[in-house]
């Protein structure tokens, strides 16, 4: 009860901010925030976490802006960007996928890596998706008794998408109330960084201090945005790129930008990358018209993590496609075509 009480009180303040065109401030507390071109997002730290690895697997794909937006409308209907243990029938994970139909067994789909990389798989198996109506997109997915639901989150993941896949830099950050404590965990870190976006080159230049290096800035800007809404999970205390730096002492204060010798990460073709490029994070495609879509299969008519009424799940339609770690038709490949030329910079973070 008491975290309804606090999600309500954060939508009323950016309701407010909304009406009153003044900048979401961020409550007391742990949270996170995608400062949007129109209007903020406030979310969780945890779902703030799931978007972020969405977007890196979109990126290791090098899918378009707009699979994320379709991506994230069905995610937040589905399960409000939770990794739920539960579901309609034995519907599980962000996507509330169904190991009976198909999608992978239960531990499998609670890993939000596979389950993304599943969803997008049955995703680019859509004919013209990209032309599609969010909603429709993702009901073409997600099978769900209602198709219509995904619509009311269509802005909202169109904004999102902007953010987490770098399309607008340093949009995303978090702040966490009680700081990030505990030792550092940047090996770790690193590994989970890789298992999202593919292979990327790392470099631990430093005690505590780790680079990446990146192909483009929209991908450094997503990457940013894994680390920082990570940061609790792996002891990351600051994050710095194209002379901006987030740190968690001031979350709340977004990305500073660095000024003299500190901004120093601009961009350099002299390190290799085995990771993002630019062709992953492309623009939105066709307008991010507010139609989507319900969740996958299955009637569901489980309770939300507010109490009430959420109806989607799969409708029996097993997805057959195999899990690929490459791209899209047509589009270049970044996760493991080895070391490449690196004209993003690097990503400095610890």
């Amino acid at each position: 009860m008491a975290s309804v009480v606090v999600i309500a009180l954060i939508i009323a303040a950016l309701a407010l901010a909304k009406s009153r065109h003044v900048r979401f401030s961020p409550p007391i507390g742990s949270g996170c925030l995608v400062h949007a071109r129109g209007f903020d997002v406030p979310l969780t730290s945890g779902q703030a976490g799931i978007a972020s690895i969405i977007a890196g697997v979109a990126a290791r794909r090098s899918l378009p802006v707009r699979a994320v937006t379709i991506a994230y409308a069905a995610a937040l209907q589905e399960s409000d960007l939770a990794n739920l243990p539960y579901g309609d029938r034995d519907s599980v994970g962000v996507f509330q996928q169904r190991p009976s139909q198909g999608w992978g067994t239960r531990r499998e789909l609670l890993d939000p890596v596979y389950a993304t990389q599943r969803f997008f798989a049955a995703l680019v198996a859509v004919p013209n998706y990209q032309h599609l109506l969010i909603y429709q997109a993702a009901q073409a997915v997600q099978h769900s008794a209602d198709g219509q639901a995904y619509s009311q989150y269509a802005g909202q993941g169109a904004a999102m998408a902007t953010g987490f896949t770098g399309q607008s830099p340093h949009d995303v950050w978090c702040w966490y109330g009680t700081g990030v404590s505990g030792p550092d965990r940047l090996a770790a870190a690193s590994r989970q960084l890789n298992r999202a976006f593919g292979r990327l080159a790392v470099d631990h230049v430093g005690d505590p201090t780790a680079r990446v290096h990146v192909r483009s800035q929209a991908a450094g800007w997503a990457v940013a945005a894994w680390l920082v809404t990570h940061a609790s999970s792996y002891g990351i205390k600051h994050v710095s790129y194209l002379g901006y730096q987030w740190t968690a002492a001031a979350g709340q204060k977004g990305w500073i930008r660095l000024t003299g010798k500190h901004a120093s990460s601009r961009p350099s073709s002299t390190h290799g990358s085995a990771g993002l490029g630019s062709a992953g994070l492309g623009s939105a495609g066709p307008g991010s018209t507010r139609h989507g879509s319900t969740g996958p299969g299955s009637t569901r008519h489980g309770s939300t993590r507010d109490g009430s009424t959420r109806h989607g799940g799969h409708d029996g339609t097993a997805h057959d496609g195999t899990v690929h770690d490459g791209t899209a038709h047509g589009t270049a490949r970044h996760g493991d075509h080895g070391r490449a030329r690196s004209d993003g910079g690097t990503v400095t973070f610890g």
